[in-house]
């Protein structure tokens, strides 16, 4: 699997729809544009949410063109803004 490749698993019935990957961002909005994220719940579906075990939250200010910087190179990813901050900070420390 390529770095930017999305996986996509087969589902059982009675499981949530996956979504199929976007190829750009207004490819995406205008999926939700016309889309709830409950319409791809099958009736009968049990759904759980995880929660990530962090202790602590540490607010970092970035400037705008920084901010936006980082907001596309975790678009690319699949992944949030503040997620790929995470990664890259404890990638960071790993080499202290």
């Amino acid at each position: 699997m390529k770095k930017n490749e999305i996986k996509i698993k087969k589902v059982k019935k009675m499981t949530i729809n996956p979504i199929p990957p976007f190829k750009t961002l207004e490819e995406e909005a205008n999926y939700w544009d016309t889309h709830s994220i409950t319409d791809d719940i099958n009736d009968g579906t049990l759904v759980g949410f995880h929660s990530a075990n962090k202790n602590r939250t540490l607010t970092i200010r970035f400037s705008n063109k920084v901010l936006q910087s980082l907001r596309e190179h975790a678009f690319k990813l699949g992944i949030g803004p503040t997620t790929l901050a995470r990664m890259w900070l404890m990638e960071k420390l790993s080499h202290l």
